[in-house]
């Protein structure tokens, strides 16, 4: 589907602190009917389609509702949105075609909405969720085949990296720890999830293409959480993230405080 090439700089991928997004609102968006009024026209789907569409943004935001009573961090449109920006740009920074780079962007967005069924197997109930949805705004089976393979492999107790998409998904949502994302008002109640994730005052995606290496940076303040503490809870993750880099063709490096792990 695609290939590497040589790139002169170093490329830096993700956000020191991560972005407010502004809620997607605006009109649900459909495609236009075939000549005959009776199947919609196969499209090509934008992110912006569907950041707006009806269905997609009471997925997102009941999904985090859901999560939070729960007690877990932050799932909603600025880890959505975030998610689906990092898994482009890495697969920009490996000279990926456009398409499947906005492919990626897409199933990141979406990638969490089956929480809003049940936090167990969200990552198979949001692949049916998505193939509906995406469906129904025109995105060929090709296409919506790639993404909710995607989805469906995104959480380390039963995904593996099978396409470049999917291997981008997987990277770009286990690189999202961060302090913007707990949701626990109360400091003195944080459990070692809320503690690691707001310990994290920084949290970088580095591609260097012309090394084949990416990149995962962070800085982690420790006066609230431990670096091994985030081992404790995220080994399982950065296996995960190390498949999904070498299905890439690179080599996985975690830095942590500066200090390199791999």
């Amino acid at each position: 589907m695609s290939k590497f090439r040589d790139a002169a700089t170093t490329a830096a991928v993700g956000s020191t602190v991560a972005p407010v997004l502004e809620p997607a609102l605006g009109p649900d968006v459909r495609p236009a009917s075939s000549p005959n009024g009776l199947a919609p026209v196969a499209a090509m789907v934008t992110i912006e389609q569907v950041r707006r569409d009806a269905e997609v943004v009471a997925l997102i935001q009941h999904a985090n509702e859901s999560l939070g009573a729960l007690g877990y961090t932050e799932h909603g449109q600025r880890h959505a949105g975030l998610v689906g920006h990092i898994a482009q740009n890495i697969l920009g920074r490996l000279a990926y075609d456009e398409r499947t780079q906005q492919l990626a962007n897409i199933a990141g967005y979406v990638h969490d909405i089956g929480n809003c069924i049940h936090r167990e197997n969200h990552a198979q109930s949001g692949s049916l969720l998505a193939w509906g949805i995406l469906g129904r705004l025109g995105m060929p089976p090709e296409e919506r085949a790639i993404i909710i393979n995607a989805i469906g492999n995104h959480e380390e107790e039963r995904g593996t990296a099978t396409t470049s998409v999917s291997a981008a998904l997987i990277i770009a949502d286990k690189a999202d720890v961060h302090r913007s994302r707990v949701q626990n008002p109360d400091p003195a109640a944080f459990d070692i999830h809320d503690r690691v994730n707001y310990a994290s005052t920084r949290s970088f995606v580095r591609v260097r293409p012309e090394e084949k290496v990416i990149a995962l940076e962070l800085e982690i303040d420790t006066s609230y959480a431990q670096v091994i503490e985030y081992f404790e809870i995220f080994l399982s993750r950065m296996t995960m993230v190390r498949q999904a880099v070498q299905f890439l063709g690179c080599q996985f490096q975690l830095i942590i405080n500066e200090t390199r792990f791999s």
